[in-house]
């Protein structure tokens, strides 16, 4: 009896780590319910991650192999493939290589079990070659619970209105063909005017959540006040963007406001993407040029924004078990 209530014991724990291992398993399909992110139990869900740099930029990291790393080491239970859209090399320059290393993350979080942001990282409206791009991935991948379509990086001159207008068009075509998996919906001013969105949101559509960024050495309480009203008039908020250091990627990372940051996450069940996977010389970079392009990076490979934005997901993870 001893024998069999031990080896009954090893496999429950075996499949809880399981579980734990591969977050699209044990949460499913996600849906929107008031503010909250909500998983196929209808328990209140948390996902945690990195993005990647702009992959016109950085496309050496965008491959199966380190979305692996980044699930099985740093635990990320959620990464975002930031397709560069403008740049030269981006997906107006070149559409058909852009969207091959989009899709080589895209299949590596289906591989590894996480969930995944199809980030159109942009600064402007670019809409006909948008809805070209999200009907394609839909089509491709909207059968899997695993995909998150972010619209709109980060609105920069355009209005509200403006930014409504074309995340409307998109929610339609995409619902057109995936009717259920998450979309998040950006807000102008580089994702700052997350109140103006609280006073005119999108209708008529499910599992549509909001984007605000945050740079804890730029952007500390007055947009933490912004947020906090759009969560009392029913505004579900994801943090698709966020570092420790100031708005330019530059400069010493605040700590006691990165801090701030993480617990009113923590306290309002706020999902955290950090950017980001790149080897730029500047502090948000989280890794170095020495770093192996498919991960198993040590921490002489790390700088110190990837070194602390590991320790902060593993322990995430630890809390999350």
């Amino acid at each position: 009896m001893k024998k069999n209530l031990f080896v009954t014991l090893l496999i429950t724990a075996l499949f809880s780590m399981n579980l734990m291992a591969q977050p699209v398993k044990k949460h499913g399909n996600l849906s929107v319910k008031g503010t909250q992110l909500i998983d196929q139990n209808g328990k209140i869900t948390v996902l945690n991650g990195v993005s990647y740099g702009w992959h016109n930029w950085w496309p050496r990291f965008y491959n199966k192999e380190s979305v692996k790393w980044l699930a099985t080491d740093w635990k990320c239970s959620v990464v975002r493939a930031a397709m560069g859209v403008e740049p030269k090399g981006g997906y107006i320059d070149s559409p058909q290589s852009s969207k091959e290393k989009i899709e080589a993350v895209i299949q590596g979080a289906i591989a590894s079990d996480i969930y995944v942001l199809i980030d159109w990282h942009s600064h402007s409206i670019k809409l006909p070659e948008a809805k070209a791009f999200f009907a394609e991935m839909a089509t491709k991948y909207g059968k899997n619970p695993h995909i998150i379509y972010e619209l709109f990086n980060e609105p920069v001159k355009d209005s509200w209105q403006q930014v409504k207008e074309y995340s409307v068009e998109l929610i339609k075509t995409i619902r057109a063909i995936d009717p259920d998996n998450i979309i998040l919906v950006g807000s102008p001013h580089w994702d700052q005017d997350i109140n103006l969105v609280a006073d005119d949101p999108i209708q008529g559509f499910s599992n549509i959540m909001y984007t605000c960024h945050f740079y804890a050495a730029t952007h500390g309480q007055s947009l933490r006040d912004r947020c906090d009203y759009a969560l009392k008039k029913g505004i579900p908020i994801f943090i698709s963007e966020s570092a420790g250091m100031e708005a330019s990627g530059n400069g010493p990372i605040n700590y006691s406001e990165w801090q701030k940051w993480i617990d009113w996450c923590s306290a309002n069940n706020i999902s955290l993407i950090s950017w980001s996977i790149s080897d730029k010389n500047e502090t948000c970079a989280m890794v170095k040029p020495s770093a192996s392009s498919l991960g198993n990076w040590k921490d002489e490979d790390m700088k110190e924004s990837g070194i602390k934005t590991r320790e902060l997901l593993r322990k995430q993870a630890e809390k999350d078990k």
